[in-house]
């Protein structure tokens, strides 16, 4: 089991930045796929991005595209998400996840507490 640990969410105005990490624990991470998800107000946990095993691959929801970067080190066992040109809807709790693909579509298993982002306008 992959126990994870998020930082880095805050307040940011609308057009800004913010970098996520989440570190984790245990010899197995570098063999898993590792995603990026998020949950608003009221609103289901939603799929944001995944990066395969090496990082030599990456996929977005069409909602992040272009302005979402996802990546990973090995290395240092931590999975980053940098996010540019931040917009209001992108308020959420962002949670790191072990992640599968099943039926086309990628899902959480192991995940962390997640950690609070806010996009003002």
């Amino acid at each position: 089991q992959v126990q994870l640990v998020e930082s880095g969410g805050g307040l940011v105005q609308a057009g800004g930045s913010l970098r996520l990490s989440c570190a984790a624990s245990g010899r197995t991470f570098s063999s898993y796929a590792m995603g990026w998800f998020r949950q608003a107000p009221g609103k289901e946990r939603e799929f944001v991005a995944v990066t395969t095993w090496s990082g030599a691959n990456t996929y977005y929801a069409d909602s992040v595209k272009g302005r979402f970067t996802i990546s990973r080190d090995n290395a240092k066992n931590t999975v980053y998400l940098q996010m540019n040109s931040l917009k209001p809807e992108d308020t959420a709790v962002y949670y790191c996840a072990t992640t599968n693909l099943m039926s086309g579509l990628w899902y959480g298993d192991s995940w962390g507490q997640g950690t609070q982002v806010t996009v003002s306008s």
